[in-house]
Parts: structure tokens; C-alpha cells; sequence
């Protein structure tokens, strides 16, 4: 078993903590390493250390910080059994999904380090003779990385690679559940040592303790984090402090609209993936499914059917099984009690509703649900597990309606043949994202951002690197 020591200024250091937290696989509930919650001190010391290593990290040519950030992405590709490894040991993926988030970050970091050479100002015409306007993009500075239990190496990727390709030096903090893929990236850069001292800082804690120091931090430019609402909420508040810029994707509660023109099979399949991927584990999951009425009996029969043949079990054992354990204890319980309270309210499940059979682990059944209130907490509140609350419609308004009925705005989608009922729905739904005809899954080129209560600010593409940037305007005077 593996204690993880601090990563600050280029080199590991024991923390001085006496307080430990055990790290567990969630499938046989071991303890598989433990984390030092770092002091006070010790998270300074690393943003003191980012901070002292921006400028002259800043000062370095684009094309330079670039071959950094690719050769990132590289490693990682010559390490990649090791981090699926590690993946499905302590966030419970399936191979098949261990094996694919490993190859986006690989991704991202190649796709990324290109960006350093397309970050471009303007020049704008000036009211005054004899003047120019310059307008010029710049790193943010210091930005703290706060990384989440569900995809801790992807997202990883998505604080890294952005953060050093535009210039900025970072202090990242792993999920207090999921660190040893971190810990293990944080291994790869202090062996190959080629990315300067004090440029990547690691250090581990708790998020509402940790993760509030460095958003409250003075000198931290940027707090980016990806978690949940709660954890938003106490961010941006931390942050108001000294007005430090946040970006924030948080929770999601993602309707999925069929109609009657939708080809029902397609659907069935791509919402089946869109509800398991990650166990259920995901911000854009599908997390409410509105059904037309004419098709509602059809659709569940088939999706009902489609859920009957998912295997579970340890992914670290089984390369085969489509769905692994929850990630905790606590996430099991939510679950369960989000299932039974709908059942009281009068919703039927018609598959699952309980616990996998499983000697150790926190497994849970896929689970359908139907004659949903649309009030009720399990269609209003975001329920990550595997479970999908079915609610019937019967105009395509009323179900825009009930879908933009809700505190969250990050992931949709619609299941049509008929392009003016597509073309309604992506009109009319506000979230940042919709899907047409295909499961909820973005693209590293595309741009992942939700409103309301799931974000602010955004990542991917070329309106992720804006966010870690800041916009100077130069007006410069010249004589005749």
C-alpha cells in the first residue's frame, strides 16, 4: 500500500500531517493507498512556488511550452496500462472505459499543445490619427486545479494541458477518492523531469478544506474545478474574497426528449449508454427520460429488455463487464434512497430498484422507473447512479417545457426523425449542450460548458483556452 507524498517546487515531500485518508477500491472496499491532508503551509508553499515560476514560464516561446504539453500526452500513451490499471481499481470503470478515458487524455494533451501557436490578439482600428489599438491575449497566471472522482485522468488532462500550453503554472488537487492516478502523473513528470520546478504542483486534502484555501488564495489567478454544486457554491464563495476568476463545471440533470418520429431502437441504445457510462457516474448522463405517450409503452418494453443483459462485477478482474460499483458507500446509499422515495410516491420500477448481489463492493441494479412525478426529487435532483425516471408527454412543448424545468443547464438530447421537431429542440432547450440521435458524450474540439446552476465558464476547443487567458488592450500613440 502506497502513502502519496506532496509534489511542491519539483520535487516530493512528506507532508507534516498527521491526518491520513484511506484511499478504497470500490469494488472489494480495500484500502488501496492513503493521502496526507496537506497543512496550511504546505498548500501556500505551492501556490508561492507557482506563482514565483509564471513569469518566466509565461516568458518561454509558445512552440516550446507546446512540445511540453505534447510530450505529456506522450508518456502518458507509453504508461497507458498502467493508468487503466489504476482507473479500475479506484473509480471502478469498466475496461472498456478505463481504456477509452485514458486515450482522451492522451488526446487532449496532443490536441491541446497545438493551441500554443493559434492563441491570436487583434488589431483595432482607432477613432483617433496617428494611433493603433492592440489587443492581446495573455495567461491568467497561477490557476488551482481542483479534479473530480469520476474521470480523474481525462479531466486531469483537461487542468494540465490547458493551464501550461497558454502560459499558466498550476496547483492541482486530486479527488480525495480518486488520487492515485494523479499521483501516479505526478510520478511520470518528476522522473521525466522535463517540465521546469514549481510550474506543476500536487497537493492532497479534502475539497471543502483544501479546496477553499486555494480558492481564497490571493495568489491564485484562477480557481478551475469540476464537482458538484455544493462544491461550486463553497468555491465561488471562497473566491469572492479576493474577486479571483472561477470556472466551474458542476452537476447535471440531462432530459432526454422521444418523440414518436424517434427510431426507437436507436434511442433505446444510445440512452442505455448515456444512463450506465461510468455506472451512472456522469455529469452529462442522461439523468430524465420524457417518452411521447403514443411510444412510451414500446420504448420501455425495449429499454427494459436492453438493461436485462448488463453484466457487473470487478473490472479489475473482468474485462468484460459493462458496469462497475459505485464509487462509495455514501453514493450507493443516495441512490438507493433516491429509488425508494420515488417508489413511495407512486413510480413502479419495472427493473432493478435494488443493490447488485455482490459479496463486497457497491454495486447497484440498472434501474427503470415509470409513472414518474415530474415534481418529485428523483426528476428534479441529480441522482448519478444507474437509474432512469421515465416521465410520458404529449406534445413535443410540454416536454420542453418539463426539460427546461430544472436548477441545471449542462447536457441534452433529442430522439427524432423529423428535423422540425429537431430543430424546435435545439431552439428551445437551454443547456449547453444538446445531442441529436446519439449518446452524451463531448468532443475534445468541441466546447463543454453548462449554464445555471452546472457552470460557469467552460473547457475544450478553442473557447476552453479562453478561459485562461485575460484580454489586454494597448493603445498606442505614434508621431508623424
Amino acid at each position: 500500500m502506497e502513502t502519496h507524498q506532496l509534489f511542491i517546487n519539483g520535487r516530493f515531500v512528506a507532508s507534516e500531517s498527521e491526518e491520513m485518508i484511506d484511499i478504497l477500491n470500490p469494488s472489494t472496499e480495500e484500502v488501496i493507498s492513503k493521502i496526507p491532508k496537506a497543512t496550511e503551509e504546505e498548500v501556500n508553499q505551492a501556490v508561492e512556488g507557482a506563482a514565483s515560476a509564471q513569469k518566466e514560464w509565461e516568458q518561454m516561446p509558445a512552440v516550446e511550452r507546446a512540445k511540453i504539453v505534447r510530450r505529456l500526452g506522450d508518456e502518458l500513451e507509453n504508461r497507458k496500462d498502467t493508468f487503466v490499471s489504476l482507473l479500475q481499481q479506484e473509480q471502478g470503470k469498466n475496461y472498456e472505459l478505463a481504456n477509452g478515458e485514458v486515450d482522451m487524455a492522451i488526446d487532449f494533451f496532443r490536441y491541446t499543445s497545438e493551441w500554443a501557436r493559434r492563441i491570436e490578439g487583434d488589431i483595432v482600428p482607432s477613432d483617433r490619427p496617428n494611433e493603433n489599438i492592440l489587443i492581446y491575449k495573455k495567461p491568467i497566471g497561477v490557476v488551482a486545479g481542483i479534479v473530480p472522482w469520476n474521470f480523474p485522468v481525462f479531466i486531469l488532462a483537461r487542468k494540465v494541458a490547458q493551464a501550461l500550453t497558454t502560459g499558466c503554472t498550476l496547483v492541482l488537487k486530486p479527488s480525495q477518492q480518486t488520487p492515485n492516478t494523479a499521483y501516479e502523473f505526478t510520478k511520470m513528470v518528476d522522473e521525466l523531469d522535463f517540465v521546469p520546478d514549481g510550474v506543476y504542483q500536487y497537493v492532497t486534502g479534502t475539497g471543502s478544506a483544501l479546496g477553499n484555501q486555494l480558492a481564497s488564495h490571493p495568489k491564485v489567478d484562477m480557481i478551475s474545478i469540476t464537482g458538484s454544486v455544493t462544491a461550486g457554491t463553497k468555491v465561488m464563495e471562497a473566491a469572492a474574497q479576493n474577486i479571483t476568476k472561477v470556472n466551474l463545471e458542476l452537476g447535471g440533470k440531462a432530459p432526454a426528449i422521444v418523440t414518436a418520429n424517434a427510431d426507437l431502437d436507436l434511442a433505446v441504445e444510445q440512452i442505455k449508454a448515456s444512463r450506465l457510462l461510468n455506472n451512472g457516474q456522469t455529469c452529462t448522463n442522461a439523468e430524465r427520460v420524457y417518452v411521447q405517450e403514443s411510444v412510451a409503452e414500446e420504448f420501455t418494453e425495449k429499454l427494459k429488455t436492453a438493461f436485462e443483459g448488463v453484466s457487473h462485477g470487478n473490472p479489475a478482474e473482468d474485462h468484460d463487464v459493462e458496469m462497475g460499483p459505485l464509487v462509495s458507500q455514501s453514493r450507493l446509499e443516495t441512490v438507493e434512497e433516491m429509488v425508494v422515495a420515488a417508489i413511495e410516491e407512486g413510480a413502479d420500477c419495472i427493473i432493478g430498484g435494488k443493490r447488485a448481489e455482490s459479496a463486497n463492493g457497491y454495486f447497484y441494479e440498472p434501474t427503470i422507473l415509470t409513472n414518474v412525478q415530474h415534481d418529485s426529487d428523483i426528476i428534479k435532483n441529480e441522482i448519478f447512479g444507474p437509474v432512469v425516471p421515465i416521465v410520458t408527454f404529449t406534445d413535443l412543448e410540454e416536454a420542453i417545457e418539463m426539460g427546461n424545468d430544472t436548477d441545471y443547464g449542462l447536457s441534452s438530447s433529442v430522439y427524432t426523425e423529423d428535423i422540425h421537431e429537431t430543430m424546435k429542440v435545439i431552439n428551445e432547450l437551454k443547456f449547453g449542450e444538446t445531442y441529436v440521435n446519439r449518446e452524451n458524450m463531448e468532443a475534445i474540439q468541441g466546447y463543454h460548458a453548462g449554464i445555471r446552476k452546472s457552470g460557469l465558464g467552460g473547457t475544450d476547443g478553442k473557447h476552453g483556452i479562453e478561459d485562461f487567458l485575460i484580454t489586454q488592450a494597448v493603445y498606442m500613440q505614434y508621431k508623424k
